[in-house]
């Protein structure tokens, strides 16, 4: 199957790369799955953002809130005090920034402060005030596939048919996101990997990436070190690694996205993808 950029799709507002882009992450959070407490300082968190970006991220993604299964949510204006710094100190430097929140007063002091694109992983429905910020800030907008918030652990994580569902309720959130007024080029799909799923809903998802990709949208896959890849490593019998030691499995998840046409993944340890999604970019070109 030929990728090539054009068919990638190209975000409004955002920089064009010839290949699938690169997001790093940095949790501002004491408490994420993966990192959580390594980055909270804000000195801390702008230098490993930048690390990133030195790695081959092309833009970062900042976070203040973690929203793995069982997390309880901060308060806005802990979310905020997490997060405003980072933001601006990052994108004083020059980096893509794209905030990761559900709240729409994180969002618009975010982009009042430098950042690019807004990441809400509900989509806008956890917040009936974010689509209208957004819509006003002209700003890239970031639809996940969601169905709750996850406090209670993985929440209405039931499908007869993983592909066709999550298609279809992507579809439904999209219309609704650009009636309420951003526009339909700096809209991006993310199918919600580990978000009400469980691993076979994941692999799945990811074996039918042409069929999120025909919505129309630029494509976010969003795996890194999520738990299916832990059940993959493990096999039947086996406990699956810490969040950390799944770096390797999430570079080859990357290299399938890419090869598939996403137009990003996000991702923590940066290198491995950076390098994984350039070959499969040249790759491409060979075709």
């Amino acid at each position: 199957m030929s990728t090539s950029p054009g068919r990638r799709g190209h975000v409004t507002g955002l920089p064009e790369w010839d290949r699938c882009a690169v997001m790093g992450v940095v949790n501002v959070t004491p408490d994420s799955f993966s990192d959580g407490g390594r980055w909270f300082d804000t000195t801390a968190a702008v230098k490993h953002g930048l690390d990133l970006v030195a790695q081959g991220a092309d833009l970062i993604d900042v976070g203040g809130e973690s929203t793995r299964p069982g997390a309880t949510r901060v308060d806005e204006d802990e979310e905020l005090k997490r997060v405003i710094p980072v933001v601006q100190g990052l994108s004083s430097e020059g980096v893509a920034v794209s905030v990761d929140t559900m709240r729409a007063s994180v969002a618009e002091r975010s982009l009042a402060t430098g950042a690019s694109l807004v990441n809400d992983v509900s989509g806008g429905l956890a917040d009936p005030a974010m689509i209208p910020v957004v819509a006003a800030a002209g700003a890239p907008f970031v639809v996940m596939h969601w169905r709750g918030f996850l406090e209670g652990g993985n929440v209405k994580g039931t499908y007869e048919d993983v592909v066709s569902e999550v298609v279809a309720e992507l579809h439904a959130r999209v219309e609704a996101v650009i009636e309420g007024g951003i526009a339909p080029e700096r809209i991006v799909v993310d199918p919600g990997l580990g978000f009400s799923k469980e691993a076979a809903h994941d692999l799945k998802l990811l074996a039918h990436l042409e069929e999120l990709r025909a919505l129309g949208h630029p494509l976010l896959v969003a795996a890194s070190r999520k738990r299916f890849l832990g059940h993959v490593l493990a096999g039947d019998q086996g406990a699956p690694p810490p969040a950390r030691e799944r770096d390797a499995a999430t570079a080859a998840v990357s290299a399938i996205a890419a090869h598939q046409g996403a137009w990003a993944v996000r991702v923590h340890e940066v290198r491995a993808t950076a390098d994984a999604v350039r070959v499969a970019r040249a790759v491409e070109g060979a075709q």
